[in-house]
């Protein structure tokens, strides 16, 4: 049986993957993480709680998109609503690091 929390990284995982076959050799070098809350503010969010963030790659270490389970899971009532929102997270922090609009690597990007 599958834990929540399991299946949730596997919709973090699956949104990455499907990405990364859109994208192919444009996919940028990134590692996907997923926490259960942010620690803290950082300064670029408004008042809002993130549901993802993106640190960019530095000389040290490569760029990173944390996914945040408890705040995605709380705006949603249905797992399938989870890889909905999940999906929209990814590409919009994924649409972020590459500079391009997350419209542009998914069509469907919102709805």
């Amino acid at each position: 049986m599958t834990s929540r929390r399991d299946e949730f990284d596997d919709f973090v995982l699956d949104a990455a993957a499907r990405l990364e076959a859109t994208c192919g050799r444009a996919f940028p070098a990134v590692e996907f993480a997923v926490e259960d809350v942010p620690r803290g503010p950082a300064p670029w969010d408004h008042r809002e709680v993130p549901l993802g963030r993106l640190y960019p790659a530095t000389s040290a270490r490569t760029a990173r998109i944390v996914v945040y389970r408890r705040p995605v899971e709380t705006r949603v009532t249905d797992r399938r609503d989870v890889a909905a929102l999940v999906a929209d997270i990814v590409t919009e922090q994924v649409a972020g690091l590459l500079g391009v609009s997350p419209e542009e690597l998914d069509p469907g990007f919102g709805e």
